[in-house]
């Protein structure tokens, strides 16, 4: 049967809402733009007003995405993830994510190439390692390959050891070898690459011709 809007509340504590009123009593709840259509006294169908609050929990949903991905990119299933955890359903979930892909804020091989460079600027670390972060965040195979492929290891293990050098610099060779190249390893750098590492930082700082023949790290 048709229902009769009798009243459209701006709620108290949510500028952003309406209370939507109909035959006089409090029905539910829409985003402001979505009330926007409405008018007292037009009447609504069962499948209108099941319609309306789709389109509610939807756009409730996406205000939250938006939120979720100001702090940072986002992968495509962390942020499915994240309205699941948020009890938005399948359906609805979709549908954010069509939209926010169809404006760019969704994107994996953008997030893939975002989080790759910013581990490059401030906390290098192997293509091994890059690889799981981003498969564990859901990036599809093919993106992580492409995203990691051009990684210099040598260069990156590098900038990541040079720190870390300079405060093991006063032990003897054995232990700055075995604490730097440890370092490097739980960064995800491969063996020939960590050693090759370890063996132009120590004569750095310390100078060519002080390092030990050593078959291990």
């Amino acid at each position: 049967m048709l229902q009769k809007i009798t009243a459209l509340k701006y709620q108290k504590k949510n500028r952003q809402r309406v209370n939507v009123y109909l035959d006089g009593q409090y029905a539910f709840g829409l985003q402001a733009a979505i009330a926007a259509g409405l008018r007292i006294g037009q009447t609504l169908s069962p499948e209108e007003i099941v319609q309306l609050q789709n389109r509610d929990l939807a756009e409730v949903a996406y205000e939250r995405a938006l939120g979720f991905l100001g702090y940072r990119p986002r992968s495509y299933a962390e942020v499915e993830a994240y309205l699941a955890r948020r009890k938005a359903s399948p359906a609805v979930a979709q549908t954010v994510i069509t939209r926010l892909a169809a404006v760019g804020l969704v994107d994996d091989e953008a997030f893939a190439r975002y989080w790759v460079e910013n581990r490059e600027s401030f906390r290098p670390r192997g293509r091994r390692s890059l690889r799981f972060e981003l498969r564990r965040k859901g990036v599809p195979d093919a993106v992580v390959e492409s995203a990691t492929g051009d990684i210099d290891e040598a260069q990156s293990a590098y900038r990541a050891a040079q720190d870390r050098a300079q405060r093991l610099s006063k032990l003897d060779y054995q232990t700055f070898r075995r604490r730097l190249g440890g370092f490097l390893q739980r960064r995800g750098f491969d063996y020939a690459v960590v050693k090759e590492t370890v063996d132009r930082l120590w004569r750095e700082v310390h100078g060519s011709g002080e390092e030990e023949s050593s078959d291990s790290l």
